[in-house]
């Protein structure tokens, strides 16, 4: 059995574990980031990997980082969440710790994991995940291996165009997708609709003290599964635009499975009904077609560190 580790490393934790190949994991660790300092990050990934790797015949590392990769998997080029500017990650990882390391994009290592071990673990050539956490990311599987792209950034599916001239988001363009199906989208619908009509939001406010501005994400889920009309919109409207970016990939890359993950996932059916009622709309002419079927990720949480794992082993 060859035990590899993986990382997954966040703007606020690092967390990491030893698994097996059959996505097994056997141990994890956790750490805070201090995201703001590059050199105590890169001291925090060696110090966990070096306790994860005692008393663990392990083979090699992968890290999962929130942020651009080069197409060699060994330098972060850039990530908007930490300090990372050109940083040859995997140079300084693998000479602390005397093992072979590869460093690639968070969401991509999910999507790897979904992949082998999750949701669409029944396909053997293609899926394509959308995360939806705080913003929308995103991995691509075609043949077998992950999509990259010639400079080790492909997927990033969150800053499609959705809506021309729409809604600012963080990349610089307008109207991209993140801004309308993300976890942020989602509490700025929720936020507008108990502004416009207090009346049919009387759950959620209440959960936010009577302050629409303090609307968070958890509340609008709490709320919308209590009943609350103006969270289960929200939920619609994301899920709406989530369905028809799901049905340009079908009809763009035709993969075998299409996987929705991230935090926003855990809501179920409040986003994954009207997500699929939309895909379906949106493919109503491809009806006596086979089409992708959309799934919810199954891994959650250790779907980083699993995927990184499982890369390390394939490198």
């Amino acid at each position: 059995m060859t035990l590899t580790i993986g990382v997954d490393v966040g703007g606020t934790k690092v967390a990491g574990g030893v698994v097996d190949d059959t996505g097994k994991v056997l141990v994890q660790a956790r750490r805070d980031t201090p995201a703001d300092d590059v050199g105590k990050t890169r001291d925090v990934i060696i110090e966990l990997v070096t306790e994860l790797a005692t008393g663990h015949d392990v083979g090699a590392v992968g890290i999962g980082a929130a942020g651009w990769i080069d197409a060699s998997r060994s330098t972060v080029l850039f990530a908007p969440n930490l300090a990372w500017r050109d940083e040859p990650l995997r140079e300084y990882v693998s000479t602390a710790t005397g093992l072979p390391v590869i460093v690639e994009n968070d969401a991509n290592v999910a999507a790897w994991a979904e992949f082998r071990y999750g949701a669409a673990r029944d396909a053997d050539d293609s899926m394509v995940m959308f995360t939806i956490g705080t913003g929308v990311g995103g991995g691509i599987v075609l043949g077998g291996e992950l999509l990259r792209g010639a400079n080790g950034i492909a997927a990033e599916l969150g800053h499609m165009l959705t809506v021309p001239d729409g809604h600012q988001c963080g990349c610089g363009r307008l109207g991209c997708i993140e801004q309308y199906a993300s976890g942020s989208a989602l509490v700025r619908f929720a936020r507008a609709g108990a502004r416009q009509e207090p009346q049919r939001a009387t759950a959620l406010l209440e959960l936010a003290g009577g302050d629409a501005e303090a609307v968070t994400g958890r509340m609008v889920t709490a709320a919308a599964q209590a009943g609350d009309p103006i969270s289960a919109e929200a939920f619609a409207q994301i899920g709406r635009w989530l369905g028809t970016s799901l049905a340009d990939m079908a009809q763009i890359l035709d993969p075998q499975v299409l996987v929705v993950g991230g935090g926003v996932v855990e809501a179920g059916d409040l986003l994954l009904g009207p997500t699929r009622r939309s895909f379906t709309d949106a493919l109503a002419q491809r009806s006596r077609l086979p089409v992708a079927e959309v799934r919810p990720a199954e891994l959650g949480n250790t779907a980083g560190v699993i995927g990184a794992a499982d890369l390390a082993r394939r490198r």
